[in-house]
């Protein structure tokens, strides 16, 4: 695959609530700021960037009308700039940069870009209301299970225990706290400024680093209360050789609501080398999967192997692994059927400490590993992202 990227950049990701810090920020103004200063990074005409793939889940209110365009629009780039929004839910970024990288290795773009936008404060999750949400005989039909119970499940299918998905959480908060004092994010991370220039926010803000093992036991299981109203008794139904539901994730070992969005350039190296760029990363491969859409959050996994597979290269061949931490349980499986040591694995912290912006984690992850991997002079790389509806993509990089 002829698909290069060369350059990440991200913003940072701001508590999705009422009072977080990019609350104020429109969702376009979050993506405009990053075209802005991959523009300024490399020094290049925005005019070769051909297409524009932007993730994005709730594509309602302030995400609605294919924000991809109107971003491009908005932050002044050249009318021929074209866009599009894709939902496949949390790995909606992964694929967009996916897709992006398709599109040039297939010769119909020389340079595009992949990434995703979320503003969860200003867009609330579930706000677009889908029939998915909404409508009980199709919600009957389909599955439906909230993310929270498929994790449960998880968690009580695999034996994975409340303190072992606290202990999980705990290590996430410690080196996502400890990778943020240390600068780790400077070379992806772009300040969110207001109209004036004023920073309004330079660093993750939901990062807990006086987290505990004492304040995360004290947590009571956030999905019992929902299970004991019947849904509990679905699962079980479909999973008969299971006697319950097992509620060991709380508040602190799942992942918080976020705002941010993250974008990369992917091009040719003909393209590259004509526009004076130097790549960061080559997409070795990438693939998408999907799952039982109850116990959805295994389907990271099968994506990875078929990645891994494509790729042709081992797990043990890895560098560097970002997988979402789509609740402590399911992360704690990923890591498990790998085999995969805590030094290549999640390495900064994860999406329990971060906040979850769903439509431009993917993205954000990407760049996470093209820079550690150059800080640690590795060569091989792997994203994997699982979401609702039982689907899931990974991408594997190679550091250029």
């Amino acid at each position: 695959m002829d698909a290069w990227i060369y350059d990440t950049v991200r913003t940072p990701r701001g508590a999705g609530r009422d009072k977080g810090s990019l609350a104020g920020v429109k969702p376009l103004a979050l993506t405009a700021g990053l075209y802005r200063a991959l523009q300024q990074r490399l020094d290049f005409d925005p005019a070769l960037v051909a297409d524009v793939v932007l993730g994005c889940v709730t594509q309602f209110g302030d995400q609605g009308t294919n924000p991809a365009r109107i971003s491009v629009l908005y932050a002044g780039w050249p009318d021929t700039v074209a866009g599009i929004t894709v939902n496949r839910f949390c790995t909606s970024a992964l694929d967009a940069c996916h897709l992006a990288a398709l599109k040039v290795s297939a010769g119909g773009e020389q340079f595009a870009i992949g990434g995703g936008v979320e503003s969860m404060s200003r867009v609330p999750m579930f706000s677009d209301e889908g029939a998915w949400l909404k409508d009980k005989e199709v919600m009957r039909r389909t599955a439906f299970t909230p993310l929270g119970i498929s994790a449960d499940l998880v968690a009580s299918l695999d034996g994975i225990t409340r303190d072992a998905a606290d202990a999980y959480a705990l290590r996430s908060q410690q080196r996502a706290a400890a990778a943020r004092e240390s600068g780790r994010f400077e070379r992806s991370l772009v300040p969110v400024t207001d109209a004036d220039g004023n920073v309004v926010l330079d660093r993750d803000e939901t990062i807990r680093a006086d987290s505990s093992a004492e304040k995360l036991a004290g947590l009571p299981p956030a999905f019992a209360e929902l299970g004991a109203k019947g849904v509990d008794k679905a699962v079980l139904a479909r999973y008969p050789g299971l006697e319950r539901i097992d509620h060991v994730h709380t508040v602190g070992n799942s992942p918080a609501m976020a705002d941010g969005a993250a974008l990369a350039l992917i091009g040719t190296r003909a393209a590259g080398e004509a526009a004076g760029l130097a790549p960061r990363a080559r997409v070795v491969a990438a693939a998408t999967a999907a799952a039982d859409p109850v116990i959805m959050l295994t389907a990271g996994e099968t994506a990875a192997r078929r990645a891994l597979e494509q790729a042709g290269i081992a797990a043990d061949a890895l560098d560097v692994i970002e997988c979402n931490e789509a609740f402590a349980a399911p992360t704690l499986r990923f890591q498990r059927e790998f085999g995969l040591d805590d030094e290549r694995f999640n390495v900064n912290g994860g999406a329990i400490a971060f906040g979850h912006p769903m439509g431009a984690t993917g993205a954000m992850l990407l760049a996470s590993v093209i820079d550690e991997l150059e800080r640690r002079d590795g060569r091989y790389g792997l994203v994997a992202v699982a979401g609702g509806g039982g689907l899931g993509t990974a991408m594997v990089v190679e550091r250029a």
